[in-house]
């Protein structure tokens, strides 16, 4: 679920961005100094100006805005969501009836899920970063999508033959070369009765998703791991790849003696090449140890929660930082 405070603040920011810019003025090629004055009067003036007093005080106040502003920042975005707000969704009806211990650290991006299955220590890693991408991503396919609309457009109306014809399908061409419209085509698409159950509210709200990346790892005692790579998305986990490493430490190399000796390795061919007999079991396989659609619903609903938290701290942060 894409985060609330992207899609309530955009249209107003981009509008402030807006009104708040102002014309530069524009400077005149043809300046009138004197021939006689020499050049380096000149330099020393303007050396002089720019250590003006004047300068040190519109920087002050220049601050003091910059202060306020951050300030009604944190004050929107508190009032937008709280930790109550979340408390029940995601802590309480997943982390407090799941196996899984959640770790994470105040100012980083990274969210840990842990649990031990008899001998295997489980290890579900995600990313705020997710988030950002996530959105980035949306937004060059909604223009992408605008731009394939309007270049539709364009060649429908190049090809139509006049007003009369815009759109039509079942056309003929008349002796004054205009393109005649069966009686048909005069109506709208919209507006054709064999049409009516495929006409979609606009209106109507529409859960919004974005692909979270998943690394789990499973290790064994003198069996070394699994590293599975998955994405989460509306619920479902889709997994892209199994690698497995004789070796737990090679799953997640902390040296460039390990990297390189993993990189050498054979780990296994892509999840998408496997039998379709053996994908449904190696699924069946995660879902007993917990990688799950329940899983695959909080970890997005999470990295908002938790890509908020971090938000609230960077504005502080940013704010008794540049605060005199």
């Amino acid at each position: 679920m894409l985060s609330l405070r992207n899609l309530a603040r955009s249209a107003p920011r981009s509008v402030a961005r807006l009104s708040t810019k102002t014309a530069r003025p524009q400077f005149s090629l043809l300046r009138t100094t004197s021939v006689c004055q020499p050049s380096w009067t000149q330099s020393a003036s303007r050396l002089g100006a720019s250590f003006h007093t004047s300068s040190i005080r519109r920087q002050e106040i220049d601050n003091a805005e910059l202060v306020a502003k951050l300030q009604s920042e944190i004050s929107i975005e508190e009032e937008t969501r709280t930790d109550e707000q979340y408390s029940g969704n995601v802590i309480n009806d997943y982390l407090e009836n799941s196996p899984f211990t959640l770790e994470e650290t105040p100012g980083q991006e990274e969210v840990v899920l842990t649990r031990q299955m008899g001998d295997e220590t489980i290890r579900v890693a995600f990313t705020t970063a997710d988030l950002t991408n996530g959105n980035q991503e949306q937004e060059r396919d909604d223009q992408a999508l605008y731009d394939e609309e309007e270049g539709v457009e364009d060649i429908i109306g190049q090809q139509s033959g006049g007003a009369n014809s815009k759109g039509a399908s079942n056309q003929g061409r008349t002796a004054d070369g205009n393109v005649k419209v069966a009686p048909e085509d005069s109506v709208s698409p919209a507006d054709r009765p064999e049409l009516d159950d495929e006409v979609i509210d606009e209106d109507e709200p529409r859960d919004q998703s974005f692909a979270a990346r998943a690394n789990i790892r499973i290790e064994r005692p003198g069996k070394g791991a699994l590293a599975i790579e998955a994405v989460a998305q509306d619920g479902d986990f889709v997994i892209e790849n199994i690698f497995y490493f004789p070796e737990a430490d090679l799953a997640d190399p902390q040296t460039a003696e390990k990297d390189w000796e993993r990189r050498n390795l054979y780990t296994g061919p892509p999840f998408g090449n496997l039998d379709e007999d053996l994908q449904i079991l190696l699924e069946k396989y995660l879902e007993e140890r917990g990688i799950n659609t329940r899983m695959a619903l909080f970890i997005p609903d999470y990295i908002d929660f938790k890509e908020q938290k971090e938000y609230l701290r960077w504005l502080g942060n940013v704010k008794n930082f540049v605060d005199a």
